[in-house]
């Protein structure tokens, strides 16, 4: 079940963009989560200037960063700093997400990830980005999941909100497939403001 306002997001991964921010926002489209940062210390100009056009139209936009295996603490340090400059961590903003879906991510990086992020950026609030398979199989969110966290599920199974998994924590559900046409709903009873700094 999708929020009733009818909040939807999308997603865009590194080097992807939306041409024009404010036709998008005016088609109801609320929220972006948009991958700026991967790894140690890469980050994408393009990206951070679409995380930009983003917030000048009115969508709240937040952050992404692509995980590698290793360096967690290093990986949100350097989140932090390519963010902090470009608005990533004001009031309003989509909080940031961490893209857990590559080999080698574990629950223990996930939760050191999710506490330097908050340490550094002074926030309470993290998504985190993971495949239909990646939370049936690989995570245990008990482990470091609290309040603060909302998990993202990648299931492209057409029906918004309804990812066919179970959370107390899951409040967003990418329902269509890859790219910038990739559309995300909000899961029953999460709102928007529960994932917005």
């Amino acid at each position: 079940m999708t929020e009733p306002a009818g909040a939807s997001g999308v997603g865009l991964e590194l080097r992807e963009s939306v041409p024009d921010w404010t036709r998008l926002r005016a088609r109801a489209v609320t929220f972006a989560s948009i991958t700026v940062t991967e790894n140690l210390n890469w980050s994408e100009p393009s990206s951070a200037r679409q995380l930009t056009c983003a917030l000048d139209a009115g969508v709240h936009a937040g952050i992404r960063h692509l995980a590698r295996e290793g360096g967690a603490v290093d990986q949100a340090r350097h989140v932090v700093r390519t963010g902090a400059p470009l608005g990533a961590f004001a009031p309003g903003v989509l909080a940031p997400a961490l893209d857990a879906r590559a080999a080698g991510i574990d629950d223990r990086f996930v939760k050191t990830w999710i506490k330097t992020i908050r340490g550094e950026a002074g926030i309470g609030k993290a998504l985190v980005y993971a495949e239909f398979e990646d939370w049936q199989h690989r995570f245990h969110p008990d482990k470091w999941a609290d309040a603060g966290v909302v998990l993202w599920l990648v299931r492209r199974n057409g029906i918004p909100g309804r990812p066919g998994w179970f959370h107390s924590r899951l409040g967003v559900h990418q329902h269509t497939g890859d790219g910038p046409g990739a559309t995300s709903a909000l899961v029953y009873p999460f709102t928007l403001a529960d994932v917005l700094l």
